[in-house]
């Protein structure tokens, strides 16, 4: 039995620590919030309540074996609802498209409204499987330095079909070979900013991400987001995890290149490994006191990715044309993503995503009301004069929302509440804003990022979204499960 330390209660850590206190080792989490899921967290106010981070499950399997390995079931902790509607997306001419989850739906309905059909994107469909088939196991379910990820049959086939992961095309490239219709292609190059990335840059690679959306399909469990939180703190402390909250970690602990232990709140613990669930540039830095070594340093020159501003607006009001996922498009989607990654602004016509849990759950809102959750693309924090930036994506988003559903939003808005990059970074310390560590927008993008094993310090692992296999809640997840992985195999 180990006594491991886990810096950081976000949904890497908590599926660390229950798959790892489920082998028998004493597990530890401190947390500098009263609460746990980091990005994953919720807030109530006047009978409304908001997810604050993430909005949608995908791969819930990777839930299902979560609590298979610590002998649990997901059914006894959690609740899921398929969305028959994925998204459904307004274009500035009027047209509207619903995503089903139905394929047969879903081809349809892009046959009836644009210039492609359900052959078209079946064909797409196939290309995004293969892409899932060939890298799933080297990327995203175990760790690509663990040379048993990559000397293994599976591995050998990866290297062999190369050329199908599409690494050197970019999203976008990609897209538009299959689609015609540029809403398809606008559509679907959207994928790329599931990890905070460019479409117009990202290796197609990344198209990956359209395939786990529908097979199995999308999910929302009763009771948003935040109960998948509440489901894995509530299955660690089954697991006899030991949580301490509002306990801030002021330094990892080092002893001839190696973790011995954390300083937290003034007090030296110690502890055979350490688990760090924080961006690793904050872990870098502010944990190890800036220290030297070639991880630091590299992972600090990478760019880090995209951010976001979220309106939450409590809606005295229903509205009927709008899903529980819904997307109004900028109409010059290249003009947004320049703004946003070449002069670091919001972009003056911003891509405006919102989210009703209340449509599915009508407990998050009061009767006859909604609880909006309103984001936009921004940059990471680079020095922008946010005050200003976020003054003039509101007025920006709300004219924007008036214009396609032909509605005047903010006589309906009761309250608000705006979460912008620098309150992102102080609330769940995320490197200068990003949201998903760094970006993806380079082909050797999922090799730069931080290991879940540190290659300088013995006895230091990362899980989270700033780490292999990156951001989203199921990669999150499985990042906790690739640091038990090497954990266990070292203590065998």
């Amino acid at each position: 039995m180990k006594k491991i330390a886990i810096i950081g209660a976000g949904l890497g850590g908590l599926s660390a620590a229950a798959r790892l206190a489920a082998k028998g080792n004493e597990v530890h989490i401190f947390e500098k919030n009263s609460y746990a899921g980091g990005k994953a967290s919720q807030f109530y106010e006047q009978g409304f309540r908001f997810d604050t981070g993430p909005s949608l499950l995908t791969m819930p399997y990777v839930l299902n074996d979560l609590f298979n390995e610590c002998g649990e079931e997901l059914n006894d902790y959690l609740s899921l609802k398929k969305l028959e509607t994925v998204c459904r997306y307004f274009f500035n001419d009027g047209t509207f498209i619903n995503a089903y989850s139905d394929l047969e739906k879903f081809g349809e309905e892009i046959s009836e409204k644009t210039m492609d059909d359900e052959e078209t994107l079946n064909d797409f469909f196939n290309y995004s499987k293969t892409i899932y088939d060939l890298t799933a196991d080297l990327f995203l379910f175990n760790s690509p330095s663990d040379p048993k990820t990559l000397f293994n049959q599976k591995a050998l086939r990866t290297l062999f079909n190369i050329h199908k992961i599409d690494s050197f095309r970019t999203v976008h490239q990609a897209v538009s070979s299959f689609f015609k219709d540029k809403k398809l292609i606008q559509l679907f190059d959207r994928y790329a900013t599931y990890n905070g990335s460019n479409p117009f840059e990202a290796p197609a690679t990344l198209n990956i991400i359209p395939y786990v959306e529908y097979f199995p399909g999308s999910y929302l469990p009763v009771g948003g987001i935040y109960s998948i939180t509440n489901a894995l703190k509530n299955l660690a402390e089954k697991k006899r995890v030991i949580f301490h909250f509002n306990s801030i970690v002021e330094e990892i602990m080092l002893r001839n290149k190696t973790a011995v232990g954390i300083n937290v709140n003034g007090e030296k613990i110690p502890f055979d490994k350490v688990i760090s669930n924080v961006d690793v540039n904050i872990t870098f830095k502010n944990l190890l006191n800036d220290i030297n070594k070639f991880e630091s340093k590299r992972y600090k020159k990478l760019k880090p990715s995209l951010s976001g501003v979220v309106f939450y607006w409590a809606v005295d009001n229903q509205f009927p044309q709008l899903e529980t996922h819904n997307i109004i498009f900028s109409e010059d989607y290249k003009k947004e993503f320049d703004q946003l990654t070449t002069q670091k602004i919001i972009p003056d016509e911003p891509t405006v995503y919102i989210y009703i849990s209340s449509k599915l759950n009508p407990d998050d809102a009061p009767k006859g009301k909604e609880n909006w959750f309103v984001m936009i693309n921004a940059p990471y924090d680079d020095g922008q004069n946010w005050q200003k930036e976020i003054s003039d994506a509101r007025k920006n988003v709300i004219d924007k929302i008036n214009k396609v559903l032909k509605i005047n939003i903010e006589q309906n808005i009761l309250f608000e509440k705006i979460l912008t990059p620098k309150e992102l970074e102080a609330k769940t310390a995320a490197y200068r804003g990003s949201i998903y560590g760094i970006s993806s927008d380079k082909r050797t993008s999922a090799f730069l990022r931080q290991q879940n094993k540190s290659r300088t310090i013995k006895n230091l692992y990362f899980c989270g979204g700033s780490a292999h296999p990156g951001g989203g809640i199921p990669l999150v997840i499985l990042s906790g499960k690739i640091v038990s992985d090497i954990i266990q195999s070292e203590v065998k």
